[in-house]
């Protein structure tokens, strides 16, 4: 297949095109700077020259291919809390991409977050819907709606922490506060749960997905339910030799700034449909482990 990938030169993206090249798929990866697009090139893939949030530019290279995974998102925007703009940007993008798909049976497999989801058991599942009115609800409907309109969608749901060397999101966010303040901490008595999964993990569910994934489906990106956040901070504290503490309130808000509603989020999340579904086994290092082998705190 000849797949365009949006955030193809990301953290995750790039693991994806790595994945998919090596499974003897062409890609075709979004870059919106020269710097992305010599990665991209480096890796093997073509590059389209674009922006996200020029949605009209994405249609032409996705009608063009044989299907889409679309991982790009504007976390920059996250990161000052501006979580209504980069959503919007999202929903833009899938409705063009949708639009270009339209009525070809193609697959769009796009990235959606699990902790989005309204889980109706002790674990959340890929037959549970995502929250009303949380800031990627809105994307992922539009997704699973696009099956109706002869598109072989789906949304993949990752977890907070996708980690692997290379990561730049959540974890490394974490440690570097916990530098800066001395103290590894977490929020009230750490006992809510990060689900994880290890970026090559993900990256072959991504291509699994497109493969053959069913039309109008949730997959759960997840290979650990949850981790106590307590745990990430102690294995944090123990590799920056810091003290571990739980924090509340304004001392909470002032030590993880805009991370601190992530923090203290409580998803424990399974992946058993998925893993039934499309035969996807995780067979990477767990997040604890992979903080164990340091290469996020070798910076």
């Amino acid at each position: 297949m000849r797949v365009f990938v949006t955030g193809a030169s990301g953290f995750v993206g790039s693991a994806v095109v790595r994945d998919l090249l090596g499974a003897g798929h062409r890609v075709l990866g979004l870059a919106r700077s020269d710097r992305s697009a010599a990665a991209l090139e480096a890796a093997g893939a073509e590059v389209h020259r674009g922006d996200l949030g020029d949605p009209d530019g994405l249609c032409g290279p996705a009608a063009a291919s044989d299907g889409v995974v679309h991982l790009a998102y504007r976390h920059d925007l996250m990161h000052t809390g501006d979580l209504t703009a980069a959503a919007g940007i999202d929903l833009r993008a899938v409705e063009a991409l949708g639009a270009a798909l339209e009525g070809s049976g193609k697959p769009l497999v796009a990235a959606s977050g699990a902790g989005i989801v309204q889980a109706s058991g002790p674990l959340a599942t890929e037959e549970d819907p995502a929250a009303p009115g949380t800031h990627r609800t809105p994307a992922e409907e539009a997704v699973l709606a696009l099956a109706g309109r002869g598109v072989r969608s789906c949304a993949v749901r990752l977890p907070l922490s996708v980690h692997g060397p290379g990561d730049r999101a959540f974890l490394p966010e974490v440690i570097r506060r916990a530098r800066a303040r001395g103290v590894s901490a977490y929020v009230g008595d750490g006992a809510n749960r990060w689900p994880a999964v290890h970026v090559l993990d993900a990256a072959v569910l991504f291509r699994l997905a497109l493969e053959s994934a069913p039309a109008g489906g949730r997959l759960h990106g997840v290979a650990e339910e949850g981790i106590p956040f307590r745990a990430v901070a102690a294995a944090v504290g123990r590799r920056l030799g810091l003290p571990v503490r739980g924090l509340s309130g304004d001392e909470a808000a002032a030590h993880f700034g805009w991370l601190t509603p992530f923090a203290g989020l409580d998803v424990p999340v399974s992946s058993a449909l998925t893993r039934e579904r499309l035969g996807w086994r995780p067979t990477r290092p767990g997040l604890l482990a992979d903080l164990e082998e340091g290469h996020y705190v070798e910076v």
